[in-house]
């Protein structure tokens, strides 16, 4: 069969609605200034959908610091990948100020999170070794996890005892195999909103012998007392072997980057294949990034509003007899009973007439039968636009148990 002929009757689970969705539920546009109000198809609507928990997108301090950086070294510099022509001090100032922020010997800059951590996995592990790994791990752990040669074992979303299972499984792999073991899991599960059980895979270490890799990308800025970091919130952070953020979320940014000790972290530099063969972070991205670092160590009042907002919004629609699940993080799932199309007639609802804009998840991403509507608050959102948000779920969710949704579907014009 032609390839291109195979793909045409098999688009992916989310691809065959393309025809539908385009540009309303996939690839929407929102425009002008990132905040918590902006335009979807020609309407201002509240948005919930933004990873721009500490609100630095739109900072002044920010927006100039991008300002300056591309006046002064333009986007190509510098100019080539980072172990050849593509170093620079600003850099590694970055790096140095992000290792003693989250309690590492040492940091790495990445291009981008997603391809970082598929990096990451790729380099730390060879045949002999075996990965064990969170079941709702992230896709991009996923896909690390494909390019490993050796076995790996999953164990149960946040069980210690089937981790503790599987880690006896893989003892007596690499007790024969000679190879090693890591173990892989989140420190903010972004769908969930749930934290990792750090702490606890921590002291499994008093049983096996294991390394801890965690992608803290929902909760670097966000978690501890300082927002280093989950492994801060739950005083691990020696424990944690490798730690990976991104800048994507509360820093509002592009890439990722990866703390260790000196030693691995040298050894990242030398053989992550992503970074080695591809071009360095441009000069205005660091140098931004260095001023949003600044403001999230400085400015504590930043997380104090998101975690203020988040805390309202939360505790709003659980006295609203809403289910959030397991969240105790600032991520906020609203799970509803419903299939896809009152899911599709719910979400259209809540932008055509509420001027609500947030992310719809549903089947294959969660069981059939279940919706979540998945909230990102912020530290810029208004208590005004909490209790909009509540009163308007109450009104759709009346709307779905009636039946409503059923009966009267919305087409996009």
């Amino acid at each position: 069969m032609d390839i291109f002929e195979k793909i045409a009757k098999h688009m992916g689970p989310i691809g065959q609605h393309h025809k539908w969705s385009h540009g309303y539920f996939s690839f929407p546009k929102l425009e002008g200034d990132i905040a918590p109000h902006m335009n979807f198809r020609g309407k201002e609507h509240l948005v919930w959908s933004l990873n721009n928990y500490l609100g630095l997108a739109n900072h002044p301090e920010v927006r100039e610091a991008d300002r300056q950086g591309a006046s002064d070294f333009g986007m190509a510099y510098p100019m080539g990948a980072r172990m050849m022509s593509g170093n620079s001090k600003y850099h590694e100032q970055l790096e140095q100020e992000l290792a003693a922020f989250v309690g590492k010997q040492d940091a790495f800059l990445l291009n981008f999170g997603y391809q970082g951590m598929v990096s990451i996995i790729d380099s730390l592990v060879d045949r002999n070794d075996v990965i064990v790994y969170d079941a709702e791990s992230h896709a991009c752990i996923i896909d690390g996890l494909r390019l490993h040669m050796g076995k790996r074992f999953v164990y149960k979303h946040n069980d210690i005892e089937s981790a503790r299972k599987q880690l006896e499984r893989a003892t007596k792999l690499v007790e024969q195999s000679g190879g090693g073991i890591l173990v892989i899991t989140e420190g903010v599960f972004g769908m969930s909103g749930a934290q990792g059980k750090l702490k606890e895979l921590v002291d499994l270490k008093k049983d096996f012998n294991f390394r801890l890799l965690i992608d803290d990308a929902h909760g670097f800025g966000t978690m501890g007392p300082t927002g280093a970091g989950t492994h801060e919130a739950q005083d691990c952070i020696d424990g944690v072997d490798v730690y990976f953020g991104t800048f994507a979320k509360s820093m509002a940014g592009i890439g990722a980057f990866v703390a260790s000790t000196e030693e691995m972290t040298n050894f990242f530099r030398y053989n992550m294949r992503s970074q080695t063969f591809a071009k360095a972070l441009p000069m205005p991205m660091v140098i931004g990034l260095l001023k949003r670092l600044e403001l999230l160590k400085n400015n504590t009042e930043l997380r104090e509003k998101l975690w203020n907002v988040a805390t309202t919004l939360q505790n709003g629609l659980r006295a609203r007899g809403f289910d959030l699940g397991v969240t105790d993080t600032m991520v906020t799932p609203v799970f509803l009973k419903g299939e896809l199309l009152e899911a599709t007639a719910l979400t259209m609802d809540l932008r055509e007439n509420y001027g609500i804009f947030c992310s719809i998840v549903v089947y294959p991403v969660i069981p059939k039968g279940l919706i979540e509507l998945r909230l990102i608050p912020t530290a810029v959102h208004t208590m005004e636009d909490v209790q909009r948000t509540l009163d308007a779920f109450s009104e759709v969710s009346d709307k779905l148990k009636s039946g409503y949704y059923k009966e009267n579907q919305f087409s996009i014009a």
